[in-house]
Order: C-alpha cells, then sequence, then structure tokens
C-alpha cells in the first residue's frame, strides 16, 4: 500500500516527498526591528517585525508579551482566510517566543504575500520565524511549517503547489519545533533551547482524512522538516545578513 502511496505523478517532475527549490534572505528591510523574506518554488512571502513597544492590546494579559500579526495579501482586502491565517500565526509564534521576558509590551508580525503558488501559510510561518530570529527576539524554540495533502487515491504528496492544493481532497498544515542551540549560530545570545526532538506545535487541517491517513502525513512532514530545519540553520548562520541562501 505504502509503494502505490509513493507513485503519483506530479506537473513539476517532482517525487511526493520532494520540496520545492527553497530561498531565504534576513535584514531586507530598513526601518524594521527584524525582516526576512521566505520562497518556497514561486510562493513568496515577506515578515517584518517591529517591537516589542510598550503596552499590550486590548483584553492581552499585561504580565506576559504580546504578539500581533498583521497580514497583507497581495492584492484586495483581508478575507475570512487571511483572518485564520493571522490567528494559527499567532498562536505559533506565541508558543514560540518567551512571553514572560519582556512583559506588557507587543511585537507586531507584519506578513506580506508576494506571491501565492501553493503552502501559503508554511511559508509565511518559516518567514515569520526567520525575521524573529533577526529582531533577536528571546525565543524557546524556533520552527519549520510544512504542507501534506492527500489525494482522492489516499496518496500523500508534500509542498504542494497552488494547482496540486486544488485538485487534492484534503491536507494538513503542521509546525514542528526546534532546539534554538541546534540552529541558531555558534555564540549567539540564547534564552531557552530546550530539546523538542518529537513535539508539534501546530496542525491545522482541511478535509476529510482518516486516523491513519493523517498519521501518515504526520510521518511524512516529520520526515521532511529534518531539511527544513537544516536549511533554516544554515540560513541563520550566514555571515552577511541580507545574503541569500538557496537550495534544492
Amino acid at each position: 500500500m505504502l509503494v502505490q502511496r509513493m507513485e503519483i505523478d506530479r506537473a513539476d517532475g517532482r517525487t511526493p516527498n520532494q520540496l520545492r527549490k527553497l530561498a531565504c534572505s534576513r535584514n531586507i528591510l530598513n526601518r524594521a526591528h527584524g525582516s526576512a523574506s521566505w520562497s518556497q518554488g514561486e510562493t513568496k512571502v515577506l515578515a517584518a517585525v517591529y517591537g516589542p513597544k510598550a503596552g499590550t492590546k486590548k483584553n492581552e494579559n499585561p504580565e506576559k508579551a504580546c504578539i500581533e500579526v498583521i497580514w497583507k495579501p497581495k492584492t484586495g482586502q483581508i478575507g475570512k482566510e487571511e483572518k485564520e491565517y493571522e490567528m494559527v500565526l499567532k498562536r505559533t509564534l506565541q508558543n514560540m517566543c518567551l512571553l514572560t521576558v519582556h512583559p506588557n509590551t507587543t511585537t507586531s508580525i507584519i506578513i506580506q504575500v508576494v506571491n501565492d503558488d501553493g503552502a501559503l501559510l508554511p511559508c509565511a510561518i518559516n518567514a515569520a520565524c526567520a525575521a524573529l530570529v533577526d529582531a533577536g527576539i528571546p525565543l524557546k524554540h524556533l520552527a519549520v511549517a510544512i504542507c501534506c495533502c492527500l489525494a482522492e487515491s489516499g496518496r500523500v504528496i508534500l509542498d504542494p503547489n497552488k494547482t496540486e492544493e486544488q485538485r487534492l481532497k484534503a491536507f494538513v498544515y503542521l509546525v514542528f519545533p526546534n532546539s534554538i542551540q541546534s540552529v541558531l549560530p555558534e555564540g549567539a545570545l540564547q534564552v531557552g533551547g530546550e530539546p523538542y526532538e518529537h513535539g508539534i506545535i501546530t496542525s491545522v487541517t482541511h478535509g476529510l482524512m482518516s486516523v491513519d491517513e493523517y498519521f501518515f502525513c504526520l510521518e511524512r512532514g516529520r520526515a521532511a522538516s529534518a531539511k527544513l530545519s537544516d536549511f533554516l540553520r544554515r540560513s541563520l548562520q550566514l555571515q552577511v545578513p541580507s545574503e541569500s541562501s538557496k537550495t534544492g
């Protein structure tokens, strides 16, 4: 059954488990406290971090730092889907950040969509993680995000483009944590750094899938997260912040 699931044709020639080309650049916006761009194939997102600034938003706990996420589509107004993205991003980033270090402050993360060719939310999460590091925000751990899709036949593919997303019956966004100490450059100032080898931060499903299909997606996603983590580590270790790193 596993062999049958791996047999699937993709228009761009990738195997089911193959990610699109990755690219990451940091320190790309002069006025932001931290910034990064992240691309997966033709999907590209810019993330900018502002703060921490004094004061928290309404209904937030003043004894902790507040994380604010603002999503900016490529064109048009923000809709229901983008509001959901903001919520997922906020919860994910709150899990990553040490909120007690700078209480009664707000850190704003602006997400600007440059182009959407599939797996947009995972791309945005990856961009936000790199931007938080660039801003020097205290973190418990970093994270990498991946999209796993399920075809009608039960086959699973990773990192779909827009065309694949539209013809697949279900997909799941998965966010896996990584120890800071294994990702950030040696000698960088750290807070936290707990091991999170087997954890999962965020899981968002769309469409219908069985429990077995979900765990198969989880298995495929966890395996792919190792490659994403290695790419993120190499990107963050670049000596020149604005230099770009790419991989196939």
